[in-house]
This record gives C-alpha cells, structure tokens and sequence, in this order.
C-alpha cells in the first residue's frame, strides 16, 4: 500500500465543518466577562485563542462547545444548521472538545477510554455502534498510542494519556476538534508532538480546528490564524503576523514584549522584557 493509501485508510470518515459564532456574550454573576465575540473555524486550519489570563479565551472556546451557556449568541455549522438547537447526541458528531484538567482514568485501559468517544453513536440502552470498533482503531494510530491499546490507563505518563484523550475526541468523528490548553502539564517533547498532531489533523484530515494556547511561540508555529482577546473582547483576528506584533502584544499583556522573526525556521519568536533582562543587557553594553 503506498504512502497516500495509508494516509487514506487512517483518515476518518468526517469532512471539516466550517463553525462560525457571532454575538457570543457570556456572564457570571450577572457581570459579562466575554464581551459581543466573534470568530469562524474554518476545514484545514488550526485556529488559536491567545491572551492574558482571564481574557475569556477558555470562557469562549467552552462556550462554542455548548459547555457554557451564553446570555447572547449564534452558532451556525456549515452556514446553514444551528448549533444551538441541535440536541447533544447531534452537536457532538459534529464538534468535540478537549478540556483541560480531565482526571486519570482508574480500572480502564486505553481502548476503553478512546471508545467513550464513541457516545454520539450509540443509542439508548446500549444499542451497538457497527462504526466504532473501526473508528477506535483509527483514532489509536492517528494519535501513535495503538501499541498501548490493552494497557492500564492509570499506567501511563501525562504525555501519554493526553494523546489517549486525544484519540477519544478523534474517535467521536466529528469535522469541528476543540482544545482547551492541551500542552498544560506536558514536557517539552510532548508540547511539540501534540502541536504536531494537531497541525496533522487539519493539513492531512481537513479538520476545522480551534485550540487555546497560552505560548505565544507555539501559537505562532501551529497556528493558521490567531485571536487575540482582552478582557473578554476580540482586539485582532488574523494571520499570526498580523496580530503578533510588538506593539499589540505590549498593550495587551502589559509588558514589554518583543517579536522577532526566527533566521531559521522563517517563524515568529517573542521575548518579554523584565526588570532583569534589562538589568543584564545594560550590564553586558561596553560603555
């Protein structure tokens, strides 16, 4: 089998939706903290929410995930279903989420875990789902934990089980993959082959990606298009270039932050400027 045929066989069987939110208001305690946002997912692109903490970034992306109920908004699917009338087994073969802090699953190996992905399709009482034994398997591949298939969940490091919950959202089969800080917790090697994946998905598999990142870096390498949030208001959307500037980036963060781009990879880099990195360059000037 060639290269491409694997690559098919593996693909699921999903095409990418295009998810759009508009006039999302969200309050708690009667006070709003994500303020009138807008933003649209598109099929094949990996799109990530930036920001401070408590800019909204992880309030919003939840609330796309109907997680949190808005005062305000409108979701569309493919321009002509609404997101918010669709009954939960229907919105979940659409978009799945990723959240951040789920528990280590106890007495449960890894194909178990993956197969809770599959609860869109089962029906009442237990109904078999003809779909999922293939489904499960290609959600173990496409995330490389298919060799830990018949382990015990409990067993396996942080990296590891976030690519097993990974698989679960891949297993679900839905066009629209939501992540809320997935690289929180993980080492270096892990950050980046998560990031990987997730740029896989949507580059191989068309699909609509939309992911909360608190490294600017990494935001700048994964992402297609970047949304910027403050206090609970989009102040830019577009390519990472256009919104990973300098000037936008010292306003919003409140620090000094500077943004240069790296002689060898061609990507965004940035280097926020403390006290001490002052005190060190000025030191290290000759006179």
């Amino acid at each position: 089998m060639s290269s491409g045929e694997e690559a098919t066989a593996d693909a699921p069987h999903l095409h990418g939706h295009i998810f759009s939110a508009t006039g999302v208001t969200v309050a708690y305690d009667g006070t709003d903290v994500v303020h009138d946002a807008a933003l649209t997912l598109r099929p094949g692109r990996v799109t990530v929410l930036v920001g401070p903490n408590g800019s909204g970034k992880s309030t919003l992306l939840r609330t796309l995930a109907r997680l949190q109920r808005p005062r305000t908004a409108t979701l569309t699917i493919d321009e002509d279903t609404d997101g918010l009338t669709l009954t939960p087994r229907e919105f979940a073969r659409r978009v799945a989420l990723l959240t951040q802090g789920r528990p280590t699953p106890s007495g449960l190996t890894v194909r178990d875990v993956v197969e809770f992905g599959r609860y869109p399709y089962r029906g009442r009482w237990g109904r078999t789902d003809p779909g999922g034994r293939a489904a499960v398997d290609r959600a173990l591949r496409l995330t490389g934990v298919e060799d830990l298939a018949e382990r015990g969940a409990e067993h396996l490091s942080g990296g590891q089980l976030q690519r097993v919950w990974l698989a679960g959202c891949l297993a679900q089969e839905t066009g629209v993959l939501l992540l809320d800080e997935p690289t929180t917790y993980l080492d270096l090697r892990y950050q980046v082959e998560l990031l990987d994946l997730v740029r896989d998905l949507a580059d191989d598999h068309g699909i609509a990606v939309g992911v909360v990142l608190h490294d600017l870096d990494q935001a700048a390498a994964v992402a297609d298009r970047i949304v910027l949030l403050e206090e609970g208001r989009v102040v830019a959307d577009g390519e990472p270039e256009e919104v990973l500037t300098s000037e936008r980036l010292t306003a919003t963060y409140g620090i000094r932050i500077e943004v240069a781009t790296d002689p060898l990879t061609g990507r965004l880099r940035t280097r926020a400027i403390g006290r001490h990195h002052t005190r060190t360059e000025r030191l290290s000037t000759p006179s």
